[in-house]
């Protein structure tokens, strides 16, 4: 298996990271020992067993313990900026995008929104756990029929009754929703229309998750179609911080902001595929480096990569002061997952046949980045957003 340095050790690598622009001086020494952590953990615990678990389509519930440990549960409650925040989702997608998501969801929607919107009974009941992962959360939002446009379309209800809620409907492409302890499920009150979130345990009577499996990437997440009949659900367990979407709109528009910070990161990761393999293979008597083709499909992949990275920074800052929209979070989505297939296709190129195995990774981010491409809002969708914002004039119906 390749790693960010090349294999040869008498290779002297100029920028052996990647990151040409050094953008991890400007964190605070702190967050420069905690980044280093995570990006040690996941090159040398996770990316050596990483693909045949992708291969298999199986989550790698062993790691869970070590990626708390260097901080992974948590991000979102960590006293640090959003510069690091940013650049620990993008070195955990560096190595898997799956793992990448499961860091996202967890942190900006489960972990912040029960902090954030739930009640001081519910964070007491979950926080310690999830910031451990010791337990796991699903948000479920997305339906069978609803994806896009499900704050019109939200089709699971909730219908009050003494002491509770009985919950129906179904939820499609819910992360970790095989093996989740709860779901955070949207629904709309059957009274009244308006908009509710619950926390719903896992092992209630009538929920029940089957995998959605031969997926082309985000393999190692295991996304699960979930059905909700007549499930029963106290009062306690409903979160009372949210009052219609408007609610987690901030929330919702960070979880769009961290999937652009993984299309940085698995573009460095298809760098760190093309580059090693290129410093190490010898094609008609000398390294493959040497070739002009290959050389050109490096500068581009770089380029893309800190491209991206550079739209990336400029939200972070944006967050910093509060200033960020939703049309910053949609371009850098939708930049990220244009140049990130564009990257991919390189490096999934310049191995030859190689570059169709999944074992020497460039096909493993190949397939990941048509993911990257369609959730948390279709390339498309972003795009519209964007151009709503820069024409006054929307494409939506």
């Amino acid at each position: 298996m390749t790693s960010t340095v090349a294999c040869d050790p008498e290779l002297r690598l100029p920028f052996p990271d990647a990151h040409l622009f050094d953008v991890a001086s400007l964190l605070t020494a702190d967050e420069r020992q905690a980044l280093r952590a995570v990006r040690s953990y996941m090159q040398d615990v996770v990316r050596p067993v990483i693909v045949d678990y992708w291969n298999r389509e199986e989550f790698p519930f062993e790691l869970l313990p070590g990626m708390a440990e260097v901080g992974l549960a948590d991000v979102a409650l960590q006293d640090r900026s959003w510069l690091y925040r940013g650049l620990v989702y993008s070195e955990v997608s560096r190595v898997d995008v799956s793992l990448g998501a499961l860091v996202g969801i967890h942190n900006e929607l489960i972990v912040g929104m029960v902090n954030q919107l739930g009640s001081e009974a519910q964070r007491q009941q979950w926080l310690p756990k999830l910031t451990r992962f010791e337990a796991v959360g699903s948000f479920g939002m997305t339906e069978p029929d609803h994806g896009s446009d499900i704050a019109g379309g939200l089709e699971t209800t909730a219908t009050p009754v003494e002491g509770g809620w009985v919950i129906n409907g179904a939820k499609r492409w819910i992360g970790a929703g095989t093996f989740c302890d709860f779901l955070l499920a949207w629904a709309k009150d059957a009274a009244d229309g308006s908009v509710k979130a619950f926390l719903i345990d896992s092992s209630t009577p009538g929920f029940s998750a089957a995998k959605i499996g031969h997926k082309i990437g985000l393999r190692v997440m295991q996304n699960a179609d979930i059905t909700l009949d007549n499930v029963l659900v106290s009062s306690d367990d409903m979160l009372p911080g949210v009052v219609g979407f408007d609610s987690a709109n901030e929330m919702l528009r960070n979880s769009r902001v961290w999937v652009g910070w993984q299309a940085v990161g698995a573009q460095l990761g298809a760098f760190d595929v093309m580059r090693n393999y290129a410093l190490n293979r010898q094609q008609f008597g000398r390294r493959l480096v040497k070739f002009q083709l290959i050389q050109q499909g490096l500068a581009d992949l770089i380029s893309n990569a800190h491209a991206c990275l550079g739209i990336m920074m400029n939200i972070a800052r944006l967050q910093e002061t509060n200033q960020i929209e939703m049309v910053h979070a949609a371009m850098g989505k939708a930049t990220g997952s244009r140049l990130l297939r564009e990257s991919a296709a390189i490096a999934r190129n310049a191995l030859g046949g190689n570059g169709i195995l999944s074992t020497y990774e460039a096909a493993k981010i190949f397939g990941d980045a048509e993911v990257i491409h369609t959730y948390e809002g279709t390339y498309e969708i972003n795009s519209l957003i964007v151009s709503r914002a820069v024409t006054g004039h929307s494409a939506f119906v």
